[in-house]
């Protein structure tokens, strides 16, 4: 069995540091490793980013993150790359790792992914190219995620987003807003291979749960929906499922 802890949207500057500080003590004992989904700092300076290192470092497991639309915001995006690594965290885009624990080699690929829609309503790259440029933006983080998930060699498969990848888990927002908060796109590159679990943010008004059309379940760890430090989902080897 293999523990996966995970959070998004802790919205990190100096007046949270050591909020989640208490229950990530206890880290080690409750998990193998810890997923952070996105939108790590409040407004995407490398100031937040450096509580952001403060608050997530040393925690005796590993931390592996995506950026969140909030963490792009002052376009400082290689500064607080740079700084959450120094802190010991590993950003993903597009990009996949695997991490030995006792449970069996944990693989996890990571990309923020964008908006753009679900079937039926969604953006299509049809147009101004404006729209255009919109979709084509999921659409090659929706690529890059599929072909790190596809690269990784693992014993358990999981993807990390910012974005939603099914509208289950946004259950809650306002409809009108569903482009914003996720693609389908991104559904189907977690469906393109044999992932275990898909963690992601953004929506604080959604929902906990749900599942890709290919049966992969879906958590919405956005800390506003989950109210706690993080979750804790439990994976075995070759399973498609999380407790």
């Amino acid at each position: 069995m293999i523990r996966v802890a995970a959070v998004a949207d802790v919205h990190m500057d100096s007046d949270v540091l050591g909020r989640y500080r208490p229950a990530l003590e206890e880290l080690p004992d409750k998990a193998d490793v810890l997923l952070l989904g996105g939108d790590l700092t409040r407004h995407g300076s490398a100031a937040e980013a450096e509580c952001v290192a403060t608050e997530f470092r040393d925690l005796g497991v590993p931390v592996i993150a995506v950026l969140g639309n909030h963490d792009h915001h002052r376009d400082q995006v290689p500064e607080v790359v740079k700084t959450l690594e120094g802190g010991g965290i590993a950003v993903l885009e597009g990009e996949g790792t695997v991490i030995d624990t006792p449970g069996g080699r944990l693989g996890v690929a990571g990309a923020k992914g964008f908006g753009g829609g679900f079937a039926g309503r969604c953006a299509s790259a049809f147009g101004e190219p404006e729209m255009k440029a919109f979709v084509q933006t999921t659409c090659d983080a929706a690529d890059r995620l599929s072909e790190a998930l596809r690269r990784l060699e693992c014993d358990v498969l999981v993807a990390l987003t910012h974005y939603a990848p099914v509208p289950d888990t946004l259950l809650g927002e306002p409809l009108e807003i569903y482009p914003f908060l996720g693609s389908y796109l991104l559904g189907q590159a977690i469906d393109s291979a044999p992932t275990a679990l898909a963690v992601h943010g953004h929506a604080h008004m959604g929902s906990e749960r749900g599942v890709t059309p290919g049966g992969v379940k879906v958590r919405n760890v956005a800390h506003p929906v989950i109210k706690q430090a993080y979750s804790v989902f439990h994976l075995h080897a070759r399973a498609r499922a999380a407790a």
